[in-house]
């Protein structure tokens, strides 16, 4: 239930820190949890199995990737819409941590791989936000997209590259990322529900991502589209979207690169 802060947070917030908020703090908010089960309990089997943490990891998974993402429906403003996207994302990391704490192996590679393709793809979009608007018209809503692949078809096929990515969409880092998630989660058999609860969310997901991708692609203009062409904008949305690919045309190499982390 801690996450009331995050829509009101991520609208009101200028976009560039808005992005940081969404990927540095998720990134940092999981890593730190990674270390204190590593670490500070030296085995993250001692506090799940004599403390019935796993149970309420569990329950939180579940209701975040649930009310995260029906959340997200009802959104027009794509900042709010891309905070409860985030909190559904959550979720889906927890059930990473709740396949450790049941002593899967393969399940810390998973979320480490899921942090870097989330971070990548939850930058790039941010980057896309804050490239379509500026200081007077920030073009917030969805509506505001309509017809940006008209003037702009590198900049809607980069959004479009990050959004399909969220939604776990092949052949997106967000893919591989969900699929190695819940591949490790499968593998106990007290989180096979968990798992259909997050395949069941990520489809609910890929419905109000193509909202944008709908307005970009098949709606006309509501006004032009006058964005600043910074050239260290343009790099920066190519290093993401690169990586986006990268991460999901190459997972097997991120994983590999993963797993030594994960026994540190």
């Amino acid at each position: 239930p801690f996450h009331m802060w995050a829509p009101d947070a991520y609208e009101g917030a200028p976009t560039p820190v808005t992005g940081f908020m969404a990927a540095g703090v998720k990134a940092a908010a999981f890593g730190g949890i990674l270390r204190i089960l590593d670490t500070a309990f030296g085995n993250p089997l001692l506090v799940f199995d004599f403390t019935g943490w796993a149970n309420i990891i569990v329950v939180l998974a579940a209701a975040t990737m649930i009310l995260g993402n029906l959340a997200a429906l009802r959104q027009d403003n794509i900042k709010r819409l891309l905070a409860y996207s985030s909190i559904g994302h959550a979720g889906y990391l927890l059930v990473g941590v709740a396949a450790m704490g049941l002593g899967v192996v393969t399940a810390k590679p998973a979320v480490l791989f899921y942090l870097v393709a989330y971070t990548f793809t939850t930058l790039g979009s941010f980057g896309v936000i804050a490239w379509i608007g500026n200081r007077t018209d920030e073009r917030l809503f969805v509506g505001d997209w309509a017809g940006t692949a008209q003037s702009r078809p590198g900049v809607a096929l980069a959004m479009t590259l990050f959004l399909l990515s969220l939604g776990g969409v092949p052949p997106t880092g967000g893919f591989f990322a969900k699929f190695f998630l819940f591949r490790a989660a499968m593998e106990s058999p007290q989180l096979y529900w968990l798992v259909v609860v997050g395949v069941l969310t990520s489809v609910v997901s890929i419905y109000y991502y193509l909202r944008i991708v709908i307005a970009m692609y098949f709606r006309d203009p509501l006004r032009p589209l006058e964005p600043t062409d910074a050239a260290s904008t343009r790099a920066a949305l190519l290093i993401t979207a690169v990586a986006v690919l990268l991460t999901g045309i190459l997972p097997g190499s991120f994983v590999e690169w993963a797993s030594p982390l994960a026994g540190k």
